[in-house]
């Protein structure tokens, strides 16, 4: 026998916010990991978006990303990849300061963390942050991938940088680069 709307959607939030408790009170680290990862799939459904806004889950993803483990900060950015295709959640991670803190992970050896913040910073970019979006730091950093020898990583940055940002931008960015004898600022990843 299939549920009524409402105790199927009672049953949804009471889930989540077993998950977002379990996560706070355990001190488990396999645990808060797994947690994690299935609150960042959870984020992949549209139906879980008003839920996971009231339980402030964009807030304790923006927070993984300054954890020392790097699962956490993988998981944390798969979450902030999903949920950031949602308008109101966008603007949630770009007023909890989104920007800086999934550019600074842009220096990931995970690639799959790389990809995550790539991708959370196409989904950032309104016509109020997309100058930050478009820094000469990112664009630069952006080139660089689009170098990589990873064809997800050259491509996803080749995306970003026809996507995000004007000839201009990236012609000025490519300027820039030459007159640098190293390729200073963020790593490639580790494939």
């Amino acid at each position: 026998m299939r549920r009524s709307g409402s105790s199927e959607t009672s049953d949804r939030f009471e889930y989540l916010q077993t998950l977002v408790t379990e996560f706070q009170d355990t001190d488990s680290e396999e645990a808060r990991e797994q947690v994690l990862a299935n609150l960042a799939n959870f984020a992949y459904d549209p139906k879980n978006m008003d839920y996971l806004r009231e339980l402030q889950v964009s807030d304790l993803f923006l927070d993984m990303l300054t954890e020392e483990n790097e699962n956490f900060v993988e998981f944390g950015m798969g979450g902030l990849c999903n949920l950031s295709m949602d308008p109101e959640c966008r603007d949630i991670i770009l007023q909890g300061g989104g920007i800086s803190l999934v550019t600074n992970r842009l220096s990931s050896r995970r690639e799959e963390t790389v990809l995550s913040a790539i991708t959370v910073l196409m989904n950032l970019k309104t016509p109020a942050s997309r100058s930050q979006i478009t820094d000469p730091a990112i664009l630069q950093c952006m080139l660089r991938f689009s170098l990589s020898e990873s064809p997800r990583l050259r491509n996803l940055a080749a995306v970003f940088l026809q996507d995000c940002c004007t000839q201009e931008q990236v012609a000025q960015a490519e300027q820039q680069m030459k007159g640098q004898q190293t390729a200073v600022g963020i790593p490639l990843p580790d494939d």
